[in-house]
């Protein structure tokens, strides 16, 4: 009797001890899938500044007043950055074990003789990066295990300006850059907050609407019209500019620079903000 007893008892601790064991692993699972979310998720939504490129420390991070970054919006998996004159924006995909890939990297044409910095070969480190660390603040881009092609140190995301009442001057439309030419005023559009009002310029006729902002930098417009005046030799047709309101279904606004863009594509156009004396 006390033999069974006794082995009734040994199977019974075998079988606690079995299930402890499990709990342990499952917990160690779902904390190690958790640290790895964390790694693989902690370097979108926020702002990264050059600090060196390809080993050599950044002693300017700033180049014609623009700093030199890049942000991942995690809601449309698109890049966007400065690269010290023109920006660039592309898409990119995150993986298990802090793996990154970018893809479809454009740049704006934007000739700036007095940038100091490649800025080619800023882009290029997209193209080649596989993969990502974070140390003590810092973001490095890596390829396998290669010294890193370039390290970022991260920079707070609140003094990012917000896109309504501010005086947004066209710089970009689909990639081109956009000068004045033939017209008395530049191009530009204004977000008033009072009845959700859109007000504006197209370089010929002024341009009207109703606008919408929604959580995760979602934007719609609606009912935009404008003037009707002629104006002939315009160095943008007001029909392009008016598609970039009719197609923008989400916005990014970094450095005082604002993009409207469609899904994951390319920014459809890129707008700076002018502040008036």
């Amino acid at each position: 009797m006390k033999t069974k007893i006794f082995l009734f008892s040994m199977i019974i601790l075998s079988v606690l001890g079995c299930t402890t064991e499990k709990k342990a692993k499952n917990n160690a699972t779902s904390t190690t899938e958790t640290n790895n979310t964390t790694a693989e998720t902690m370097i979108e939504n926020s702002k990264w500044i050059l600090t060196k490129l390809e080993g050599d420390a950044i002693a300017v991070h700033k180049v014609n007043s623009q700093e030199i970054y890049f942000t991942l919006n995690s809601k449309t998996n698109r890049i966007h950055g400065n690269s010290g004159c023109n920006t660039f924006t592309g898409t990119y995909i995150l993986e298990k074990g802090n793996s990154i890939s970018f893809s479809q990297i454009t740049s704006t044409k934007i000739m700036c003789s007095t940038t100091k910095i490649n800025e080619s070969k800023i882009v290029e480190i997209f193209n080649t990066a596989n993969s990502f660390a974070v140390i003590n603040g810092e973001l490095a881009l890596n390829n396998a295990k290669l010294t890193p092609l370039t390290t970022f140190k991260k920079a707070t995301m609140n003094n990012q300006i917000s896109i309504v009442e501010k005086h947004w001057k066209l710089k970009t439309l689909k990639g081109t850059e956009i000068t004045m030419a033939n017209q008395e005023r530049e191009i530009y559009f204004m977000l008033k907050t009072g009845e959700k009002r859109v007000t504006g310029f197209t370089g010929c006729n002024s341009i009207s609407g109703k606008y919408l902002l929604e959580k995760g930098n979602s934007i719609r417009f609606k009912n935009m019209a404008t003037t009707l005046m002629l104006c002939p030799d315009l160095a943008v047709h007001e029909s392009n500019l008016l598609k970039v309101f009719e197609l923008a279904d989400n916005y990014t606004v970094t450095n005082n620079m604002l993009s409207l863009n469609n899904g994951k594509r390319v920014p459809l156009g890129i707008f700076e903000a002018i502040y008036m004396k």
